[in-house]
């Protein structure tokens, strides 16, 4: 089971990343690009993922995965519950996340320094 506070000690350490509180719920941007969410009592962590394979990925590990808040359909994201994955998954998820929002330059270099 991940916690809230392994997935802001992780997501901390990506560079151009700042956690910001909007209505009580921590969430992560790069500029003005949410790339991360938690839940206000984070149980569930919402994240960037392409909206072309969200219903597979749900489909495929329906306990791990949903869909994201009806207002929240429009936008390439996807939810998890935390107590489903582990910190290794929460990771990917997140790194995965990121790599979305940052601009290629900086995802390169993240990337030749930290060897996936």
């Amino acid at each position: 089971m991940v916690t809230g506070d392994e997935v802001r000690a992780f997501a901390a350490t990506l560079p151009r990343a700042y956690e910001a509180i909007v209505r009580d719920r921590v969430k992560f941007r790069i500029g003005q690009i949410v790339f991360l969410a938690l839940s206000r009592d984070e149980t569930l962590m919402g994240f960037a993922f392409p909206r072309e394979q969200r219903e597979a990925l749900i489909a495929g590990e329906p306990e791990k995965f949903l869909l994201p808040e009806p207002s929240d359909l429009r936008y390439q994201w996807v939810r998890c519950r935390l107590a489903a994955i582990d910190v290794e998954e929460m990771r990917e998820l997140v790194l995965d996340a990121w790599r979305m929002c940052v601009p290629k330059k900086v995802w390169n270099a993240y990337a030749e320094t930290h060897p996936l």
